[in-house]
């Protein structure tokens, strides 16, 4: 190093500046008798000083340090080239942004002040923009709407600086990533804490791609994006124009994701947080709460029901438009039977709803308890009750016991004024919206008004045994009755079967049965008003899903898509009736 272009140099930069000795003494920590012999060439300055003083003129070290050999500054361009363009590597291979400067970094550091300085600021700002991109991806699983849009802005803005650095170093040979985190400092090299944080950010990646697939029943996984892929397929091949579907892994959902319309003439988008109809899935709510007023000792499940009661059930005055007048029971010799087990295992003897009689008029058909027969009013006669010895009704226990603990904002028995602002219609196989029902009054059997969101946290407190006990979710999830019925319902539900035998399909209480190699699964179903809906839980794995739809012919994509999502070849989809859309 040549002390007369130091000081040379020094001298030119200060008078640039307009700085006197005394006023770049103040800006530093460097004596005015130390700029002094600098300039005057009698002291060769130590490389901390040189930087006190380049810092202070706001210029690059190397203005202030001559180089005795041409050559090298040539050489010093390919090197710092190279650490500023290598992190572009890291758009095929993860984290190769990281490594490679590092690598350089490490080697050339003591070569040159320069390759230090350029070294730490490439290093920070790639350390940073991973913590972006994990960042990003989090925001897109879990911020509405503009959660895409910061994913998809973090990689070319930040392909932009790093374009921007190649062509400032070439020129200049300066550099400016802003929005780095100071990792490294200039001042002191902290190499283990710089490899402390690139092992973290390495564990990160690592969540962030398993993250990344599902794993099934099977142990095999399939990637998010095949998931995604597939099911676009599907509704393109069906003409289902809305869904909504959540996929758990060790009890937590994993993927959440809604596609296509709410208002599909209108192409009014659906989102996680929109009304949808819940259909029968009420019949699952229902059955947790049951289990809740049991643990509470309101009821018991094997006592008659009527006898819980001051006067025959019969005799009440119907409060509501048509589900509590059970008048027509007064000839019935049968329904006194009825314990809340048979209501919620389909087993009272009642159709499934009484305009289903051709003279609407409710009626046992077999002795409650011994055989299955899916019945609607099964659940509305345990509701009844319940109301009854309570004084509160179905939404009032609802709200209470479920969805408040849970945070389920948006559900509810009962048509809320709220859900007017964002809600699904139906759609018939045409495509062709139907009108919303608002005016249904509370029932335990059919009426939720729920969201994607809010079911999937109902389903997600199931799987972790929430709200009762560990003892309650296995009454709930035993066989009380085994099912030998080809189909579930239509001319189907009269013939008998040994199909699904090697399953032991059953019911519960208010979730269905079946056995699978990896464990029992209990599963729920929802139908009507052109919605079409269907979840299965394998508590032993950890596994599930839910599929909501608002297509009435939503249910042609379900066989398949818990084939592919899950590997689940077990559910009875011929007795659910879920016949593929392309096998019609």
């Amino acid at each position: 190093m040549n002390n007369s272009s130091i000081g040379e140099r020094l001298k030119y930069q200060r008078k640039i500046k307009g700085y006197s000795q005394e006023e770049l003494a103040d800006r530093t920590n460097v004596t005015v008798r130390t700029i002094q012999r600098i300039e005057k060439e009698e002291v060769s300055p130590h490389l901390n000083t040189i930087k006190l003083l380049a810092i202070a003129l706001d210029i690059e070290v190397d203005e202030l340090v001559a180089l005795d050999d041409p050559k090298e500054e040539t050489v010093k361009k390919k090197w710092l080239l190279l650490m500023h363009a290598t992190p572009l590597a890291g758009l095929i291979l993860p984290l190769l942004n990281v490594l490679i400067p590092l690598f350089l970094w490490i080697h050339k550091r003591e070569d040159n002040p320069v390759y230090n300085e350029h070294g730490i600021k490439v290093i920070n700002f790639q350390i940073t923009v991973l913590i972006l991109a994990i960042l990003s991806f989090i925001s897109l699983l879990t911020i509405e709407k503009w959660g895409f849009f910061i994913f998809i802005s973090v990689v070319p803005i930040c392909i932009g600086i790093m374009l921007f650095n190649i062509v400032y170093v070439v020129q200049k040979n300066k550099c400016y990533y802003p929005f780095s985190i100071p990792f490294i400092r200039l001042k002191k090299s902290r190499t283990f804490v710089l490899m402390a944080l690139i092992g973290m950010t390495l564990l990160g990646s690592c969540t962030v791609q398993k993250q990344e697939t599902i794993e099934r029943l099977d142990g095999s996984v399939i990637t998010k994006d095949s998931v995604t892929a597939k099911i676009h397929q599907l509704m393109d091949g069906a003409k289902i124009y809305g869904i909504a579907i959540s996929v758990f892994n060790d009890n937590q959902p994993v993927y959440q994701k809604v596609f296509g319309y709410k208002d599909y003439p209108n192409r009014i988008p659906l989102t996680d947080s929109t009304n949808i109809y819940g259909a029968s899935f009420s019949k699952a709510v229902f059955g947790v709460l049951v289990m809740k007023l049991v643990e509470q000792g309101v009821i018991d499940l094997d006592t008659p029901l009527e006898s819980y009661l001051p006067q025959k059930l019969y005799e009440y005055e119907p409060q509501t438009s048509w589900h509590d007048d059970f008048s027509s029971l007064k000839e019935d010799s049968l329904y006194t039977k009825i314990t809340a087990r048979m209501c919620l295992a389909h087993t009272t003897g009642f159709k499934n709803y009484r305009w289903f009689e051709e003279d609407y008029k409710l009626r046992t058909h077999w002795e409650p308890g011994t055989k299955f027969g899916y019945s609607g009013e099964g659940f509305i006669y345990l509701q009844v009750v319940l109301e009854k010895l309570t004084g509160k009704g179905l939404e009032q226990l609802a709200q209470e016991n479920i969805f408040e603990p849970l945070g389920m904002k948006n559900s509810a028995y009962e048509w809320k004024t709220r859900f007017d602002k964002d809600f699904a219609l139906g759609h018939d196989e045409n495509a062709k919206a139907l009108k919303k029902d608002k005016d249904n009054e509370p029932r335990g059997g059919g009426t939720l008004e729920t969201t994607a969101e809010d079911y999937t946290k109902f389903l997600t407190a199931v799987f972790n045994q929430e709200l009762i006990s560990k003892e309650s979710y296995e009454e709930i999830f035993t066989p009380h009755i085994r099912i030998r019925t080809e189909k579930q319902f239509y001319e189907g539900e009269g013939k008998i079967t040994d199909k699904y035998d090697d399953i032991n399909l059953g019911y519960g209480l208010g979730w269905g049965y079946f056995e699978t190699p990896y464990g029992k699964a209990v599963f729920k179903e929802g139908h009507g008003s052109g919605f079409v809906h269907h979840s299965v839980l394998f508590p032993e794995t950890g596994k599930g899903i839910m599929i909501m739809t608002n297509f009435e012919n939503g249910n042609s994509i379900f066989k398949e898509l818990l084939e592919v999502i899950l590997m689940d070849t077990y559910t009875p989809w011929e007795w659910e009736n879920y016949i593929p859309y392309d096998k019609k």
